[in-house]
Order: C-alpha cells, then structure tokens, then sequence
C-alpha cells in the first residue's frame, strides 16, 4: 500500500554499499546468463507473508516470488487464470476450484488445493495476526477462526474442503458474484509447507511458486531476487533477476539512475519533473494509474469523530486548491480527485467525476464557513503526518497546510510532522497512534470499485486505518457484493461512496499517475495499472 542503497563501494553515487555488487544492477547474471536488474525500492513494513503485506513495497516483492489462482493482466487489468484451470458457481455463493497440473515451488514441493486451503486458514486465523485478514471474511467459518472478540473457536474455516490434490471448494456467507476476481490478490497466494514446519526460515528467505526466488534480503539495504529456471508458469522472466535497492530518499535513487548506477526508479520524484522529459526522453513513463491519494481523520480520536465533525472535515476538503497543488507541485502527474476511485477504472467500472462535487472544490468562503459550523479544528489547529522518503511528501503536505491556513487566516493552525521512513509512519498508522489527519496512498488490490471502498471503509477492514464506521454504508456494500448484475452492482457501491461524502472520513486529495524512469541498458519496461513495474517482461541489453 509503499536507508543506505545496495550499491557498489564508492563508485555508486550518494550510496552505502551494503552488499557487493555492480552498479547499474551490474555485469553478474541468472536465469540463463540474462542480466541483472537494478530497482528502487523502500523496506516492506511487515515480514513478506502475503497474508501480511498490504502495502506496496512489499507487494512489489510478493508479485515477483508468488502466483495466485488468478493474475491481473499487466496491460488490461483482467483477472486471468494462472494457477487456476477454472472457478466455476452455479449460485455465486459456491465455487469449485479446479488447478492446473505442473505447477510447483521453487523448492520442488507441489502446488496443490491444500496449498491454498493451509494458507487461507493461516491468513485467516486470529492468533497469525496477518493485517489482510479480512480478505477471508467471506468464507463460511470465519468467525469461528477470527472472532470479533475473544479466542478462536475453530483451526480451521469449515468453507474451504480439499476434494482431491486439484480441487477444493469454497463455500461464501453470501452471494458475492465478483468474488472469483479478486483471486489475483496477493493475500489468496499459496504457500508450501516449509512455511508451517520451519517458519523463522521461511521468513529470513521466503519461498513462492513465483517466477524469481529470493537469493537474499539485508532488512534496510537491499533484496537480490534471481530467476528460477525451473518455474512452470507462462511469464517467466525475461532477465536473470532484480536486485531492489532501499533509499530513504527518491531524489538520491533518481540520482543514481541518471549517473547510471540504477536501472529503474518506478516513482519519479517531484523536483525531476521539470528535468525528467530533457534527461530521459522516451525512457519515462508517466500514465494513469489505479492509486488515490488521499488524508484520512483519525475517528478513533474523540475529538475528530465528535457530532458536527463532518462539516469540520468537508470544510477541509474545501480549503484545498487541488489544481494548484497538482499544476505546481506534480507538473501533470497528479490530477485533481472527484471521487473515491480512480478514473484508470473507467465509468462502467465505477468512476464518477460527479459524486464528490462541491466538497472536493476550492471553496474558500464555504471552507471557512463549514469548519466554524462544525465547532473549529479541535484544539484550534490541525497536524498533517506522512512519510517524506518517497513520493515528494513534504512538498504537497507543505503546500496543502499553507492552503488551508490561508483560507482559515488564523496563522499557521495546520503544521506538518514529516516522519522519516515509510515503515515508521506505516507502525504508527496500523498502530492507531495518529491525533491528525495523515496521508494515505491507495494502489488498489484488484480493478474493482469495491477495493476503492470495501477494505478502506468498510467497518473493521483491513486497511480502515481511521477507523471509520457506518451501518448504511457496510449494508450498501454488502448489497453490492451479492448483486449479480455488473451494472446495477456498481451503482449500489457507488451509493454507498455517496456516504463517504457526506461523512468525510477521508479527503480524497489527488489521482497519482504510475510514472517510472530507466536507464538505457534495459528494454521492454512497463507498469502494470497498479504502477507497478512488470519485473518479469523487463530486458537487460
């Protein structure tokens, strides 16, 4: 959902070097002699369990070493099968899974439905506390394996049943007719059983049915991913590996890149963007993307979930010039956000640049006016958090507090606390230890309107770190789910979005563009609609 660089000694500009290698991902090879790709990349906030990582960083690392029952399609975003031969209903409620024969680990153990079936009671289960829980809440039996309160009642979730080594069912709550496209998120990923019988080793270098294995990983430096010759699937990589470089600051990795000692940076900061066109030329990628960013009121804070709050935090919505922001800050990368979603899902798949209207607009009359209704910011003054090692945070955050304190015209009443690393700021959020508004950046799980709202919104989700809770809105989005009409679906969630508008429990700021620089020794580069670099397709000249 996102420290020193693993560079060569002295030779690598702005480096520490970690980890012996050559710079511009370097001469050494894998998967058949192919080159080797260097990337930017920020530590993963948890240990790479994929029912456990539910940000980016560590995403980027699960996609490369796990294949689900489903994939999405790099270029389209269509939930195709990948381990899965089918996943067939007859009711939308119960499904038959059926794999295909071949695939394996990458430590030769079989791929099979009890795979599946041990990591989603894993990821399920309350005593595992994997934050992507939630995803498994509609298979029947969750409740007794992850209880709203105290110890589970069950090891296991009585709606998944192994029929054989290549079939298993499930069995949902409910009718949930797009249940079957969400498989491509990295939570539903198998795992062997050398995660249950030694998993502190598991964990120190994990093991996927991926097409890259992890050669090695120092925590705060870098990652060596290498290609696995033997993987069975249908995208395997096209180079001998990737090597992720963790910085704490994207300016040094855009550094580096144009010095050529990195080969891809897959987000461009934002004081390049003036120069990147002239330093890269059709070696950048800028293109939209399923991201929103957004501030999201700390609601379990008495004092930002008090009656009349919610004017208070449309008001807010109202004193942000976004298209200034945007326009001076991200130079056409960013666009001004109308909605909760993402345009990148198209209008028949939820986008509506209508639902947010005038609470999305820089109102500065009506700002003011809201906020003094709503009774004023609590204490009189606001105090906007992010992370400031990627992403150009300080700079929008800066300029977001400077809007409001000008249409307020009290003084500085919103001030910044930049916290300096993604992981820090990430324990503080999961850790509900916010007292202001904070950034949240939201590339999306699956391309569905429902992961721009279900797991952000919905009460007690996986990633309602404000958390925020209401009746009307969890019934809508139940409603939805059960609907087997696309069209009419869509609408349903998009009333319930109309909720998250009267309400405000988050500030739907800006929709991010995936945008990617890269050096002229590699080819094929591309980003996924996630933003994410398609790691596999990438050549090394």
């Amino acid at each position: 959902m996102r420290g020193a660089t693993h560079a060569k000694w002295a030779a690598c500009a702005v480096a520490v070097a970690l980890v012996a290698t050559a710079c511009g991902g370097g001469s050494d090879s894998g998967g058949g002699g192919a080159g080797i790709v260097s990337s930017s990349w920020g530590d993963p906030q948890n240990p790479l369990e994929p029912a456990n990582t539910n940000e980016v960083q560590g995403g980027k690392v699960l996609d490369m070493i796990f294949r689900g029952l489903k994939r999405y399609d790099p270029k389209t975003g269509e939930a195709q099968n990948m381990v899965a031969e089918s996943i067939e209903t007859t009711d939308q409620q119960n499904f038959t899974v059926t794999l295909k024969d071949g695939w394996t680990f990458s430590n030769g153990e079989p791929v099979t439905a009890q795979s599946f079936v041990d990591a989603w009671n894993y990821g399920a289960h309350v005593d595992n506390k994997q934050n992507n829980s939630p995803f498994f809440s509609d298979i029947v039996g969750y409740d007794e394996v992850h209880p709203a309160s105290g110890n589970a009642t069950a090891k296991t979730m009585s709606g998944l049943v192994v029929k054989d080594p290549g079939t298993f069912t499930v069995a949902l709550k409910e009718k949930f007719s797009t249940w079957p496209e969400t498989l491509g998120y990295q939570a539903f990923s198998p795992l062997p059983q050398s995660f249950f019988t030694d998993h502190d080793a598991w964990l120190n270098k994990p093991v996927g049915n991926g097409p890259y294995t992890v050669d090695s990983y120092a925590k705060g430096s870098a990652m060596q991913l290498r290609a696995w010759d033997e993987y069975p699937g249908p995208d395997k990589a096209q180079n001998g590996g990737v090597d992720l470089k963790v910085y704490t600051d994207n300016n040094t990795a855009y550094t580096d890149l144009i010095a050529g000692n990195l080969d891809l940076v897959d987000d461009v900061p934002a004081q390049q963007l003036k120069n990147v066109q002239s330093d890269l030329g059709d070696r950048y990628i800028n293109q939209p993307a399923l991201i929103i960013q957004t501030v999201v009121f700390p609601l379990y804070d008495p004092a930002w979930n008090k009656a009349g709050m919610e004017k208070v935090r449309q008001g807010i919505s109202m004193a942000i010039n976004r298209p200034e922001i945007t326009k001076q800050i991200f130079q056409d990368t960013r666009t001004p956000a109308k909605d909760f979603t993402s345009p990148a899902l198209g209008t028949a798949g939820g986008y509506n640049d209508g639902i947010c209207g005038d609470v999305c607009e820089y109102d500065p009359a009506r700002a003011k006016s809201l906020i003094e209704e709503g009774g004023g910011l609590p204490g009189g003054k606001m105090t906007l958090t992010s992370n400031v090692d990627t992403g150009s945070h300080r700079d929008w955050m800066d300029a977001v507090c400077n809007s409001i304190n000008n249409v307020l015209g009290q003084g500085p009443v919103c001030t910044v606390n930049p916290v300096g690393t993604f992981a820090d700021f990430r324990n503080q959020v999961s850790n509900y230890k916010m007292t202001g508004p904070f950034r949240s950046g939201w590339q999306a799980d699956y391309p569905l309107i429902q992961n721009f709202l279900e797991p952000l919104y919905y009460t007690g989700a996986s990633s309602n770190y404000g958390k925020f809770s209401n009746a009307q809105f969890d019934k809508l989005v139940d409603q939805a789910n059960q609907e087997s009409d696309a069209a009419k679906a869509v609408a349903t969630f998009q009333d319930a979005e109309k909720i998250l508008v009267e309400q405000m429990p988050a500030i739907p700021l800006w929709y991010q563009n995936g945008s990617a620089g890269y050096s002229d020794r590699i080819t094929d580069v591309a980003l996924n609609q996630f933003s994410v670099p398609v790691y596999d397709e990438i050549k090394v000249a």
